[in-house]
């Protein structure tokens, strides 16, 4: 078959299933076919409010939480995909729009026009509140129906990054899962933290990989738990670009070997 009568082929798939090329993304199908429970809290504290997508396991005991920081360009469908499985393995799974009244009209990330916009938006951000929009999911996160109370954290790119800096601001997290996100720079932050953290990079992303030695050296020097993983080859958002259609091999390798690492360090919980 020619290449234009098999595309032509499969957009007619598409449509007699009444779906969309955009639908047929692994992150909106799984969100699309995912049978957990899946609800939007309005986390409220002073004059804010943190949208935050909360999904249920279906489980029959209390088990911990997982707090899960998004990427820069906000709380993208991906991330969301990426709450659901983490639910399917067994845990609430938690994960706040930190761009929440920062969008057109008071929105929030699915408001804003474009990525780009998200992104400009979100390195605006002051960094306190970002720190008291954690803390408030935190807090309401421990609280919800079938947790245990235990907390733990996660988070990618920006979110990575923020993950290692929260960590500094809640010793009673339960652990800290860093996907390609640099630590605090002061030494004297990384002495707050009371959890192990668990790092995940790309060998091909020398602009965050290069720092974990330093990091290393100082959490070690603070008597704490620090164990980075590198997987060779691969690049910056290896999570995200490694579940595409066609992935890099490497992104592909890196992203399946930190999935299996990251759920069976969430038993530990």
């Amino acid at each position: 078959m020619t290449d234009w009568k098999a595309q032509l082929t499969a957009l007619l798939v598409v449509a007699l299933l009444g779906g969309s090329a955009t639908a047929q993304d692994p992150a909106v199908q799984r969100l699309n076919e995912s049978p957990r429970h899946h609800e939007w809290v309005g986390v409220k504290y002073g004059d804010r409010t943190v949208q935050t997508l909360v999904v249920f396991p279906e489980v029959k005991d209390n088990v911990p939480a997982v707090l899960i920081i998004h990427e820069n360009v906000g709380l993208t469908d991906w991330v969301r995909s990426v709450a659901d499985r983490i639910a399917e393995a067994g845990y609430i799974a938690v994960a706040p729009d930190l761009l929440s009244g920062m969008g057109p009209d008071g929105g929030k990330t699915s408001d804003f026009p474009s990525t780009n916009a998200a992104r400009d938006a979100l390195y605006k951000l002051p960094p306190d509140q970002v720190t008291a929009d954690l803390r408030a999911v935190a807090d309401r996160a421990a609280k919800l129906p079938g947790c245990s109370g235990k907390l733990a954290v996660g988070g990618f790119c920006w979110g990575g990054s923020q993950t290692f800096r929260f960590a500094t601001n809640r010793p009673t997290l339960k652990a800290a899962y860093v996907f390609y996100g640099t630590a605090p720079t002061d030494p004297n932050e990384l002495k707050k933290i009371g959890c192990p953290v668990y790092g995940f990079y790309g060998g091909s992303d020398a602009r965050v990989t290069s720092t974990t030695a330093t990091t290393a050296r100082q959490m070690l020097e603070a008597g704490k738990t620090y164990e980075p993983i590198v997987y060779e080859g691969a690049g910056h958002a290896f999570m995200r670009s490694g579940e595409q259609a066609e992935p890099d091999n490497a992104n592909r390798k890196a992203h399946d070997a930190a999935w299996k690492r990251w759920l069976s360090l969430l038993k530990k919980l």
